[in-house]
């Protein structure tokens, strides 16, 4: 069996970690009010829709508080995330 890592658990190429470390450094959290979402369909229609964007790392929907917190490598396109927002059937009304 082998494996890219090294006996003593280090992997034989840095490439992947020096990516995720520029990354993790570049993150920005954003949060957003959004109105019309009700249950747990709406938290994955959202979900879904602005997860797809590019530079998007994450997405948390917060239904019972109308919020929604995007975190992206670097600053966010709000047109884009209101654009993805609208497009699951909801409206992004500023950010919180």
């Amino acid at each position: 069996m082998s494996s890219c890592c090294s006996p003593d658990g280090s992997c034989g190429t840095n490439a992947g970690a020096t990516t995720t470390a520029t990354a993790l450094a570049d993150r920005t959290a954003t949060v957003y009010r959004v109105s019309g979402m009700t249950c747990g369909h709406c938290r994955t229609a959202i979900t879904t829709s602005v997860g797809a964007l590019v530079g998007v790392l994450s997405v948390d929907v917060d239904v019972d508080g109308g919020l929604v917190t995007v975190t992206t490598a670097g600053d966010p396109d709000d047109t884009a995330v209101a654009a993805a927002i609208d497009d699951a059937g909801y409206e992004l009304t500023g950010r919180a």
